[in-house]
């Protein structure tokens, strides 16, 4: 999912190519699931980022930029893709293949949450302004899901590799710090 505006980060340049580390973001994603067992990946972008657009080089869904809901909705249903569906945000700039594998492997043919506990963001010192309460416990979504065709599990690990999403300049600082 990289076609989003963005608007937090207060950047000069689209959200998924703001660089952590030197790399854009879309570039740290797009390595991370190559390096994992997904077998293809799809770019999700919209008008919101057409620099973007430009930079990937991998198969686009393209969405009417209406936001992540109705984008991702949007893209699940392109006929080139078929559940389970692995999505991913492009601003997970920790990401790696071994913890999209975990995710994989936590997943049991449903769909699948993955849920950081909302503790562990103001721990690590990043934003947490989407949190929620489930199962008693305030959470926040990681930017990572796994869609299927059957009910929603959840997966509530606290690795730094999914609990730090970039949406402010702030929140870059702290990725730094762990790349």
């Amino acid at each position: 999912m990289c076609g989003g505006r963005g608007t937090r980060l207060d950047a000069d340049r689209e959200k998924p190519l703001f660089e952590v580390g030197g790399v854009p973001m879309v570039d740290r994603v797009l390595r991370a699931i190559e390096a994992s067992g997904v077998e293809r990946a799809y770019a999700v972008t919209s008008p919101n980022a057409p620099e973007t657009r430009a930079h990937l080089d991998v198969p686009r869904i393209e969405t009417p930029g209406e936001g992540y809901v109705a984008d991702l909705d949007r893209a699940l249903s392109d006929a080139r893709l078929t559940t389970p569906v692995l999505t991913v945000a492009a601003d997970l700039p920790l990401l790696d293949g071994e913890i999209l594998d975990r995710v994989l492997a936590a997943h049991d043919g449903g769909s699948l949450s993955v849920l950081v506990p909302a503790a562990r963001k103001r721990e690590l010192g990043v934003s947490d302004d989407a949190t929620f309460e489930r199962a008693g416990e305030e959470v926040a979504p990681t930017g990572v899901n796994v869609v299927g065709d059957d009910d929603e599990g959840a997966w509530r690990p606290t690795d730094v590799r999914l609990a730090v999403n970039v949406n402010t300049r702030s929140d870059a600082r702290v990725a730094e710090q762990y790349l």
